[in-house]
């Protein structure tokens, strides 16, 4: 029953067919994000839901025979359409008539307009095109994240071009978000999502997603050996020096990560890190990174970064900012978000430190603690065909305009600064005709049509430096 189309819909779903007016032909719907809190979108994550649940035959005599009784118990009544289903297993062997357009994945669009648009391609399935609105508006959690991230990644590079090396972004937001999610699923797409900015995970099933349906040709991310409180704890406290010893001597080379709060911070990294095994930490050819995992990351943080300085050394660099020794660095992953990353680097440039001394970790701050409403996401039918003629339609309640959606056939158009707009063919006739729309059809009638690699989404939703100073940052006002 997991793999039926017919089953992956809300339970009214089945009935509307009938609630719609007589001979009605085209049913038109389209996406858009109407606002929330953040100013544009990164757009993802739509290619993996086409490939899981679309494409193909994806209907059968046999599905509709068991989505049949399921529903008819469902409801204690036959309310399912077996006709459209039929004749779509006859006419089209299981093949969905649904064209789908939509805004390249990857790309960056202001909230507001038109991402995606929904339509019949056959006549006589009307009602396919927001039947499926269950499924496709799913697509608001991988934008979400995608979204979040981005904007994370908006106030760190800004940070790095202050106070140090713009060059180290790719790695500053580490995902440790696969325990904190609600399913397997979720960690898969929120953090494959995340990965289009970043390359810092330990969520591996983003990996797993990225190279199953989005052409991932290397390995989408990277980690580096790091500890846990268990594998601490367990030499007790007596023996706190041991585990940090012998940490230091099972990974002689490369980076490596260490939480070193399960007692006292400040005493691990002023007396054991920085006294008792300052000549191994600076010994070995890599990076030792100190991960606090409690307090006040603002007050940690302060008291961390003047011990380290003052036990390992470091330098002043170009931009006046102090650099801790190479061989130490930092990793906060305990209460990290949009708002923290925000107020800590500010913290760690005014105490005069560059932000290359510090990266950071997150998990439910990064793939969970988002809804469909943080960015307002609604799938909505905005034209009908009824005998062959067309018209626009809205939602218009007068209790509130914010959820007002726009009517008519819609493009999404560029204009000559680059920048985004939604037109339709109601309000926008004559430009609406010669403009070249930006959204492109993804899906026709069973099959993908166009194919996005996690790579080019990637290069497409990337930040030019040069812009910086001109980008909106959410936490900034």
């Amino acid at each position: 029953m997991e793999d039926n189309i017919l089953l992956k819909a809300d339970s009214y779903k089945i009935s509307h067919h009938s609630q719609y007016p007589p001979n009605i032909n085209i049913v038109y719907a389209y996406l858009e994000s109407r606002g929330g809190d953040y100013p544009e979108q990164v757009f993802f994550g739509l290619q993996y839901i086409l490939k899981k649940h679309l494409i193909g035959q994806v209907v059968t005599k046999e599905k509709l025979a068991e989505a049949t009784k399921f529903w008819t118990e469902h409801f204690g009544h036959d309310y399912i359409e077996k006709e459209m289903w039929e004749y779509i297993i006859e006419k089209h062997n299981g093949h969905l008539p649904i064209r789908i357009k939509a805004v390249p994945e990857g790309t960056v669009v202001p909230t507001g307009n038109v991402l995606m648009t929904i339509e019949n391609t056959d006549p006589k399935c009307p009602s396919l095109t927001t039947f499926l609105e269950t499924i496709l508006l799913q697509v608001w959690y991988p934008i979400t994240i995608a979204t979040n991230s981005r904007e994370i990644k908006k106030i760190l590079l800004k940070a790095l071009v202050r106070t140090g090396d713009p060059t180290l972004i790719k790695n500053q937001m580490h995902d440790f978000g696969f325990r904190g999610v609600s399913s397997y699923e979720t960690s898969a797409i929120g953090s494959c999502a995340h990965l289009t900015s970043f390359y810092g995970t330990d969520t591996i099933s983003g990996c797993v997603l990225a190279k199953n349906y989005y052409s991932a040709q290397e390995i989408a991310a990277h980690s580096i050996p790091a500890s846990e409180h268990s594998t601490m704890v367990s030499w007790t406290r007596e023996r706190e020096h041991d585990a940090y010893k012998n940490f230091l001597e099972i990974y002689p080379t490369g980076t490596i990560s260490c939480v070193s709060d399960s007692y006292n911070i400040y005493n691990a990294c002023e007396h054991i890190w920085g006294e008792a095994l300052h000549d191994q930490v600076m010994a070995r050819d890599g990076t030792l990174v100190i991960r606090p995992d409690s307090g006040n990351p603002l007050e940690v943080l302060e008291r961390l970064l003047n011990i380290l300085y003052a036990k390992f050394g470091g330098i002043t660099n170009d931009k006046g900012f102090k650099v801790i020794d190479k061989h130490v660095r930092i990793i906060q992953g305990d209460g990290v978000n949009l708002k923290t990353i925000h107020d800590i680097v500010n913290l760690i440039e005014r105490i005069g430190f560059s932000t290359d001394n510090l990266v950071f970790g997150s998990g439910g701050g990064l793939l969970q603690k988002f809804d469909r409403d943080t960015m307002k996401f609604a799938i909505k039918c905005s034209y009908v065909e009824i005998n062959g003629i067309g018209s626009p339609v809205a939602k218009d309640p007068i209790t509130d305009m914010g959820k007002r959606n726009k009517p008519g056939r819609l493009k999404l158009i560029k204009d000559h600064d680059d920048s985004y707009r939604t037109i339709s063919n109601i309000d926008h006739i004559d430009e609406y005709d010669k403009a070249d729309d930006q959204l492109v059809t993804v899906y026709e009638n069973g099959k993908l049509l166009q194919e996005y690699s996690l790579e080019t989404i990637r290069a497409t939703c990337d930040i030019d430096i040069d812009r910086l100073d001109f980008m909106h940052i959410m936490q900034t006002h």
